[in-house]
Parts: structure tokens; sequence; C-alpha cells
């Protein structure tokens, strides 16, 4: 005698909630793809797949970030709404488990970070970072923009100890004004501190500025920012 299959009539889940549940992923998920294609955008841009060993400290990468988070948010997304759009009790409880992870993924990282602080190093994996950065300086656009909003806006630096520090680029190496580079000897323009009521930016201010002659007056409390003047003095 065949068995009859009844079909399943009502949902398991509140309505209301499965659909938030949906809704809010599809939202995650369309964001995370947005932010995923910008990230393999710039890639390709850079040409980085095809040239993965120019790549230093990938993970300070912003293009690399962007993948990251994009390609984790995206799977993320597609878990939580298909799982509740089906109601597939697999990707919901695959979706609830990636979520723990993350949630204690993130716990234990600042758990980390909170007993290496006083170790310094967190601290010296940042500057050896950044002093990769300093050094491979406009050969990457996105690194660059970085360390250039580090210095303007952020910490309102000048390199890592001081503007000595760009020396360790070959644009900027004193050095290099044999081979007739005209940012030798100097810092690049997020460096210098902005007039009031400047407009335009000056991208040649920092130009010169660690030659004998120029003023290089160090401000803030760790000798971090520059303040450049373009007249010819003896050094402080």
């Amino acid at each position: 005698m065949p068995v009859r299959k009844y079909r399943r009539e009502t949902s398991e889940i509140s309505c209301c909630l499965k659909y938030l549940l949906f809704a809010s992923n599809v939202i995650l998920w369309l964001a995370a793809l947005v932010v995923l294609s910008v990230g393999i955008w710039a890639w390709s841009e850079k040409d980085m797949f095809r040239n993965i060993a120019r790549l230093h400290f990938i993970a300070l990468d912003p293009a690399f970030v962007l993948i990251m988070l994009g390609g984790v948010a995206f799977l993320l997304g597609f878990l939580g709404s298909v799982g509740a759009l089906r109601e597939n009790t697999c990707l919901l409880a695959a979706y609830a488990i990636f979520l723990s992870v993350l949630l204690i993924a993130e716990i234990g990282f600042c758990a980390l970070a909170f007993v290496l602080k006083d170790k310094g190093w967190i601290k010296d994996q940042a500057t050896e970072g950044l002093k990769a950065f300093i050094r491979h300086y406009r050969e990457d656009a996105d690194q660059q923009n970085l360390i250039d909003w580090i210095q303007e806006d952020w910490l309102q630096c000048c390199g890592i100890d001081g503007p000595k520090d760009w020396d360790s680029n070959n644009y900027f190496n004193c050095s290099s004004i044999a081979i007739g580079s005209r940012e030798a000897c100097g810092v690049p323009f997020s460096c210098c501190r902005r007039r009031p009521q400047e407009v335009i930016k000056n991208k040649q201010c920092g130009y010169d500025v660690r030659k004998e002659g120029y003023i290089l007056g160090i401000c803030f409390a760790q000798n971090l920012r520059a303040d450049i003047y373009n007249q010819k003095s003896k050094w402080h």
C-alpha cells in the first residue's frame, strides 16, 4: 500500500522573524558583494593577481582587506538569507556556527591585544608594516594613499620615528640626488602642516626639507609631525 505524503502547510518558525532575518542578510549580502567587487577590481588594476610577490605585509594591503571582509560577509549573508528563506536547518546551523566562530575570534583577538599591548608585540608588528609601506611608497597607489592618510589626518605624523625614516625610500633618499630624483632629501606632502585657509594642497611642500639650510620644526608629543617651511635657515 503506497505511503501518502503530506505537504507541510505551516512554517516551523515565525513568519515575521523569517523575513526579518532574510531581509537583513540580503542587505548584508549585497553590501558584501560591492565590497568584494571593489577589492577584486583594485587588485586587478594593480595587476596583483600575477604579481603576488610584489605584495608586502598582505594583511595591511587595503585591497586585500576589502577582499577578505567582502568574502566573509558574502558567505555569511548567503547562509543567512537562503537558510531563512528556505527554512533550511543545515544552512541556518552553519550560519549560527559561523557567527559564533566570528564572535569567539573577535573576543580572542581583543583579549590577545590586551595581553600583548604592554609587551610591544603589536606595536612592533604595526611598525614593521608601516616601515615596509614607507620603503615601497610610490610602488602601490593604495598603500601610498594609506600612508598619506595616516600622516596627514589620523596620526598627524611624518614617518614612524621621524622624517629621517623616509631615507629608506629610494625616491626620498638623499643619495637619490645623484640619479636626478626631485624628491631626494625630502618628504611626502602629507608630512606638511597645511596653512590656514589653504584651499589647494601644495604637493611640493616636502621638497628638499631634509637638506641643510631648511627648517624642519618638529611638533606634537613624540616627534611625529613635521611642520615644514620653505625659507632657508639652520636646523633647529
